[in-house]
């Protein structure tokens, strides 16, 4: 999935004309921090609220000012994990993207984000998910994914995290099926350590959920 499947279709860019108040405006409805400041398809770069906050005229138009502009932006190819990575790190509450001749097409949300990781990791889609915690040198997907098969089930998403300074992985992964119990019983004869499950509806929106305050959390550091 690349940046250019998940433009929003709410964000309309700032002309150098409109006034700071307009963008304030915007941003409210929307619910960001950014806005980009765009000429003729040419991208001039993010303006933040609180720089036009301090403005000491709000109506002004934001091309008479000296707001700094942020340059920041994803080009259409980019996959959406580096666009998550970019608002992350650079704190954005939107991501402008370009084509390649550098013409502004649109802009990415933190909500578009959070769907498309919705999509891409099999939200949507019923199953269980099933966490194991093991070491670096014993991982491997593809001995987990044929003890999963083995069970008549499939591997819909993986997702892996550590601990700073650890040798040991947790492994979430999300399988076709609810019923998780014959799939725990395999990894527990391979020695596999099992930190959780959740096979009911209600676990899995919970975890979901959480898995998202978390990432909105992130996102607005």
């Amino acid at each position: 999935m690349r940046a250019k499947d998940i433009l929003s279709s709410l964000v309309m860019p700032l002309k150098p004309s409109d006034p700071g108040s307009l963008a304030l405006n915007w941003m409210e409805e929307l619910g960001v921090l950014h806005l980009p400041v765009v000429e003729n398809e040419k991208y001039l770069g993010l303006v933040k609220n609180e720089d036009i906050y301090s403005l000491e005229d709000v109506d002004e138009p934001l091309g008479k000012t000296r707001l700094p502009l942020i340059r920041s932006y994803a080009k259409t190819d980019l996959h959406f994990f580096e666009v998550l990575r970019m608002a992350a790190t650079e704190k954005l509450s939107l991501v402008p993207v370009l084509d390649q001749h550098n013409h502004y097409k649109g802009s990415i949300t933190q909500a578009d984000i959070i769907q498309a990781m919705a999509n891409f990791t099999s939200v949507s889609q019923p199953g269980g998910i099933i966490v194991l915690e093991i070491s670096a040198q014993q991982y491997s997907l593809s001995e987990i994914s044929r003890i999963i098969e083995a069970n008549d089930a499939k591997v819909l998403s993986t997702a892996i995290t550590s601990a700073a300074n650890s040798t040991k992985l947790e492994i979430s992964l999300k399988v076709s099926v609810m019923d998780l119990s014959s799939i725990i019983q395999t990894l527990n004869r391979y020695d596999y350590i099992i930190k959780a499950s959740f096979a009911e509806e209600s676990q899995y929106d919970t975890l979901l959920n959480e898995r998202f305050d978390l990432l909105m959390k992130f996102l607005n550091t």
